[in-house]
C-alpha cells in the first residue's frame, strides 16, 4: 500500500522490498508489565501534569466528531474542479511540513503517533534486554564519538585485501547479511510454478541512487553530483589517497550498471521476470561473475530452479563486472560499507550522508536521535517490538471488527465479478476462485518470531547492526527450498501499511495502519468504509490488477483468462494509463502509467469495493445526513482524507521515477473521477476540470 515513504536517513538493515487507545495510568503499566519493567509511580504537581502530556501524546488521533475533520477543507473549490483541495485545501494551506520530514500528511501523523508510542515501550524495557540494549546501543553518543572510524576501518581492510574477483564475488554474497553490496541480489519466494515451495529469485542490483533514471537523465543531474560530492568525502574519510579519482571510476561503474538494468516498469511485469534456470544454467548465461563464489559468499547451494527476474541485465552486468578493474570494484565496495555503516558512526559520518540525503528528498533537518535509533530496533526486531505494541494497542475487538470489514468487501467484490459485463463464464469462475482462495490476516501474526539466537550488546552498536543483518538474512534464507509458509508477515504489525501476497495469495492488514483516521471503532460508518475499506479493496483488487490477473487462485503464474476478455482488460487499462500520464505531480514529472499501473487499477477498483460494500452494510436503508452530509459524501470525504499529504517537489520526483504508487494527490483525483457515484453525490457539472463522460470512464472491478 505503502503510506510513510522510506528515505535514506533510515536504517538499511532491516527494512523492506483502529479503536482510540488512551494510554494512561492502566495502559502504561501493561506496557510496563510486557517489557519487563515495574509500572511508573504516579507522582503529583509539574511530574503529574508532565505524565499527563506524556500519555496525551500517545493517544489515538481524533479526526472531528464523527472521523473527518471538516476544518481541513476548502469551500471555495467545487469539488469537480479538484476534489484533494476541495477536501484537505483548508489543512494544506495551514501546514508547514517538519523540516527533517519529505513530506507531511495522515500518513506521517500516524506514524509519528505510532513511533511515539513505541518510544515509551522499548525506553521502558530494560538494558539487559534485546530491545533495551539495541537502544541503549545507539543512544549511547558518547561511546560512538569516542570509536569514530574504528569500527568500520576493520570491514575497509577485509575490502582491500581482496586478491582477485572471485573473492570479490563471495563478499558480495556475503554482503547480502552484511555491510556492503553487490551487483546481484535474491531471497526466497514462492516458486511461480509450484507456489507451495519457496526457490530463490534473483535480479539486478548495484546502484546507489534510486533507480536507473537517476544516472541516464539530465533531469537529476544535481542529485548525480551531490551524490559525487558524498563518494569523495566518504572515500576522503576512509583515507583513499585519490578520492576524486575513485568518486569517477564509482559513478562511472555504476552508470554502466544503470544503462545495463531494466526500467523500473518492466522490473514489475510477471511475464517479463519469471525466467527460470538452474545455477549451472546462470553461470553460463552470464559468465562474467564466478557464480560459484557468489552462491558460496551467500551461503546457498547450487539450485535446481532459480527466478532469474531481469535476465539480459544480469547478463550485461555480470560482462561489465567482468571488464571492470578490480581497483574501481574495491573502490565501490568500500564507499558501500562506509555508506551502509555510516548511520552507527560518529557525527561527522552521519552528516555527511545526510547532507547527501538532503538533495535527495529536499529535507532541511536530520531526524532526532532517538527516532533514528527507534527505527533500527523497528527494523532488527520488527516483531519482537509488534508483540507488545499489538498487546498495547490493538484490542481484540478491533482485530474482530477489521475481520468483518474485510468479509464485507470479498463479498462485493464476488458481487462485482459476478456482474462484469466483460467478463466470460470460464474467467469469472476462475477469478471468483482466487478470490475465495484469498487469506486475510489482521493486526499480528498467529506465531511471533524467536530472536533469542541474536546477541545483543548495549555497548556495541556496529557490532549489533552486522548481527542483527546477519540473524535477519539467515531467516529469510532459512525458508529455501522450504515448503511456503503462508502464515509469515513480510511487515511488522505496528507498520502504517498493508499488502497483498502475490504469489502466496493473501492479504495482510498491520495493525499499525489500524487506527484513525483509517479505521476506529467509534466513528461513522461511512468513514471507515471510505478510509480503511478504500484499503482493503485496494489490497483485493491487487489480486485482479494488470500483474496479479497473472496469477491463479493457487499463486501460480498461470493464464486463467479468455484471450477475448485479457484484450479487453488491456484497452480498459490502456485507456486509464492515458488518464495518469496527463497528470504533473511536480514541475516537469509526470506519472508513469506503466509503472503505476497496478497501483493505481488498485486504488479505482478498491474505492468502488468499499462503496458498495458501505451500501451492502446499510442493509437497504438511507444512510443518515450528519452535519449536513449524505453518508456518500462522508465516505468520499474519508477516502480524500486518508490520502492527505503534501510532500516537497524533489520527494515527489523521487517518488515519480522509482515508486510504483501515483502521489497521493492523484490516488485521491485519480480514482474518482471514475467512479459514477462520486458524480452524483456531489453533482459534479461537465464543465468541471476533471469530469468525465460516462462513456470515457475506466470500468475494470
Amino acid at each position: 500500500m505503502a503510506y510513510p515513504p522510506s528515505d535514506r536517513d533510515g536504517v538499511r538493515n532491516g527494512e523492506k522490498k483502529m479503536k482510540s487507545i488512551h494510554m494512561g495510568a492502566a495502559m502504561l503499566a501493561m506496557a510496563a508489565m510486557l517489557t519487563g519493567m515495574p509500572a511508573p509511580a504516579r507522582d503529583t504537581t509539574a511530574s503529574a501534569a508532565a505524565a499527563d502530556a506524556d500519555a496525551a501524546s500517545l493517544r489515538a488521533l481524533t479526526f472531528g466528531a464523527w472521523g473527518v475533520d471538516l476544518s481541513a477543507r476548502d469551500p471555495s473549490v467545487k469539488p469537480g474542479d479538484d476534489f484533494d483541495r476541495y477536501a484537505n485545501g483548508g489543512w494544506s494551506a495551514r501546514t508547514e511540513i517538519p523540516a527533517d520530514q519529505p513530506s507531511a500528511g495522515v500518513d506521517y501523523d500516524v506514524y509519528n503517533l505510532t513511533q511515539r508510542q513505541l518510544r515509551q515501550l522499548v525506553t521502558s524495557a530494560p538494558a539487559t534486554s534485546q530491545l533495551g540494549g539495541l537502544y541503549q546501543s545507539f543512544m549511547d553518543e558518547a561511546r560512538v564519538e569516542a570509536l569514530g572510524r574504528k569500527p568500520l576501518m576493520v570491514d575497509i581492510a577485509r575490502v582491500r585485501a581482496i586478491g582477485d574477483k572471485s573473492a570479490m564475488a563471495r563478499f558480495m554474497g556475503q554482503s547480502q547479511g552484511a555491510f556492503g553490496f553487490s551487483v546481484v541480489s535474491g531471497e526466497p519466494y514462492a516458486d511461480s510454478a509450484d507456489p507451495t515451495t519457496n526457490v530463490l529469485w534473483l535480479g539486478q542490483s548495484g546502484l546507489g541512487l534510486p533507480d536507473r533514471e537517476y544516472y541516464l537523465s539530465d533531469d537529476f543531474q544535481a542529485q548525480r553530483d551531490a551524490y559525487r560530492a558524498y563518494i569523495v568525502r566518504t572515500m576522503t574519510m576512509i583515507g583513499d589517497p585519490a578520492p576524486e579519482g575513485a568518486a569517477d571510476a564509482i559513478l562511472a561503474f555504476e552508470t554502466g550498471i544503470a544503462r545495463a538494468s531494466w526500467p523500473i516498469a518492466d522490473r514489475r511485469d510477471l511475464g517479463k521476470i519469471n525466467n527460470p534456470m538452474s545455477s549451472d544454467e546462470l553461470a553460463a548465461y552470464a559468465p562474467g561473475l564466478d557464480w560459484t563464489a557468489w552462491f558460496a559468499g551467500a551461503g546457498i547451494a547450487p539450485q535446481k530452479r532459480v527466478i532469474v527476474n531481469e535476465n539480459t541485465a544480469v547478463r550485461d552486468i555480470a560482462a561489465l563486472y567482468a571488464k571492470t578493474p578490480l581497483d574501481t570494484i574495491k573502490a565501490w565496495q568500500q564507499f558501500h560499507v562506509a555508506d551502509n555503516a555510516a548511520n552507527y558512526l560518529s557525527k561527522d559520518w552521519v552528516d555527511s550522508r545526510f547532507e547527501f540525503t538532503k538533495a535527495m528528498s529536499g529535507v532541511a533537518e536530520l531526524r532526532p536521535r532517538w527516532k533514528r535509533g527507534l527505527r533500527l530496533v523497528d527494523g532488527s526486531l520488527g516483531e519482537l517490538v509488534g508483540e507488545t505494541y499489538a498487546h498495547a494497542y490493538f484490542p481484540p475487538s478491533a482485530k474482530a471488527e477489521m475481520e468483518k470489514l474485510v468479509a464485507n468487501l470479498k463479498l462485493a467484490m464476488a458481487d462485482r465479478i459476478r456482474a462484469n459485463d466483460w467478463m466470460a463464464p470460464a474467467t469469472k469462475e476462475a477469478a471468483l476462485a482466487k478470490l475465495a482462495r484469498m487469506d486475510v490476516m489482521v493486526g499480528y501474526p498467529d506465531k511471533w518470531r524467536d530472536y533469542s539466537g541474536l546477541k545483543i550488546d548495549p555497548a556495541d552498536l556496529y557490532g549489533n547492526v552486522e548481527r542483527s543483518a546477519a540473524f535477519e538474512y539467515a531467516y529469510l534464507l532459512s525458508d529455501l527450498g522450504k515448503p511456503v509458509d503462508r502464515k509469515k508477515w513480510a511487515m511488522n504489525p505496528q507498520e502504517v501499511n498493508a499488502y497483498n501476497g502475490g504469489l502466496e495469495n493473501k492479504i495482510v492488514f498491520p495493525a499499525g495502519i489500524l487506527q484513525a483516521p483509517f479505521f476506529s471503532e467509534s466513528v461513522d460508518d461511512a468513514v471507515n468504509y471510505g478510509a480503511i475499506g478504500a484499503v482493503i479493496g485496494h489490497e483485493i483488487v491487487h489480486g485482479f490488477d494488470d500483474q496479479g490477473r497473472k496469477i491463479d487462485a493457487e499463486g501460480a503464474v498461470r493464464d486463467w483468462w479468455t484471450a477475448e476478455d485479457a484484450a479487453r482488460f488491456e484497452a480498459q487499462a490502456k485507456g486509464f494509463g492515458a488518464q495518469y500520464a496527463t497528470y504533473e505531480a511536480a514541475p516537469g514529472a509526470f506519472i508513469n502509467p506503466e509503472l503505476t499501473m497496478g497501483e493505481n487499477i488498485a486504488d479505482l477498483g478498491g474505492l468502488e469495493i468499499a462503496y458498495d460494500a458501505y451500501h451492502r452494510s446499510l442493509g437497504g436503508k438511507e444512510a443518515p445526513v450528519i452535519d449536513g452530509l449524505t453518508g456518500d459524501q462522508r465516505f468520499f470525504l474519508a477516502f480524500a482524507q486518508a490520502w492527505r499529504n503534501k510532500a516537497r517537489d524533489d520527494a515527489i520526483k523521487q517518488q515519480v521515477a522509482s515508486d510504483e504508487h501515483s502521489p497521493s494527490r492523484w490516488r485521491i483525483i485519480g480514482p474518482l473521477r471514475n467512479v459514477d457515484a462520486w458524480y452524483k453525490a456531489f453533482d459534479v457539472p461537465a464543465d468541471a476540470k476533471y469530469y468525465l463522460k460516462p462513456e470515457a470512464r475506466t470500468r475494470i472491478w
